[in-house]
């Protein structure tokens, strides 16, 4: 199933999970998150999103789930919703969306610019081949562009590079910028010794643009903030191709090694 596949079967309160999109035992979070906003977006059409929160709470397996989608207010300006998974009787995951109409204003301050890294044709493919990477990864073309390798011992928990599907889609809206953010792997892997499992625990992302718009690739960079007791936390930057800031995202992963 596509990534434009999976969001024409998402309705106001249900959709199924796809096979071949998973992350270990569970869905790929990417698309958890873009299948439990599908339903907001729709609802919520005179103001654009401008942050997102999801809470992981349990494994989301392939298979029916329902949504359910919830206006908790809207003001002049911001709109605050929200959107439960439910899946087998079990709340799996919640996502906590802010829409705010733009407003005049004196302050403004500059979007960071992106780190010189190479080009995605000078970048190392990240290797695309069923067993050796998660299933999700197999719709992504990524080009590892800094950082250390994976599993390389490094002291800094830092990577970044190229990222786009490998097939081409019509949506490209706020649901595939999440599904393109999230591709990336933790940030921390590079301080790894050897494989091992982590997962998302929440995750928030900032947006900067109302339609950011890129010619092909977009441009990620993660750096890891602290690690302790079995946990990541780490920030990182989204820019499209013509080097304008898109997203700003954090994540909270736990880490099993």
């Amino acid at each position: 199933m596509t990534f434009d596949e999976i969001l024409a079967q998402v309705t106001n309160d249900s959709a199924v999970m796809p096979e071949g999109w998973g992350q270990g035992r569970a869905c790929f979070g990417g698309v958890v998150g873009a299948v439990m906003y599908a339903p907001l977006g729709r609802l919520i059409t005179d103001r654009p999103v401008r942050s997102i929160t999801v809470s992981f709470v349990g494994p989301v397996a392939p298979g029916p789930v329902t949504l359910e989608t919830e206006i908790l207010r809207t003001g002049k300006s911001v709109t605050q919703a929200q959107c439960r998974l439910v899946q087998n009787g079990q709340v799996q995951a919640v996502l906590l969306a802010s829409f705010g109409k733009a407003r005049e204003s004196t302050i403004r301050v500059p979007a960071a610019r992106p780190p010189q890294i190479k080009s995605p044709d000078e970048a190392m493919a990240l290797p695309r081949v069923k067993g050796l990477v998660p299933d999700f990864a197999l719709h992504f073309d990524m080009r590892w562009g800094e950082g250390d390798a994976p599993f390389s011992r490094s002291e800094r928990g830092m990577l970044g590079g190229w990222v786009r599907f490998v097939e081409p889609q019509e949506n490209d809206g706020i649901e595939a910028l999440l599904a393109l953010v999230d591709a990336w792997p933790p940030s921390v892997l590079p301080m790894y010794s050897q494989p091992a499992p982590s997962s998302s625990l929440t995750w928030t992302i900032e947006f900067l643009q109302e339609q950011p718009e890129t010619d092909q690739w977009w441009q990620y960079h993660a750096d890891t903030e602290y690690a302790a007791d079995g946990y990541c936390h780490a920030a990182s930057q989204f820019w499209n191709d013509r080097g304008e800031l898109v997203a700003i995202s954090r994540q909270t992963v736990t880490v099993f090694i």
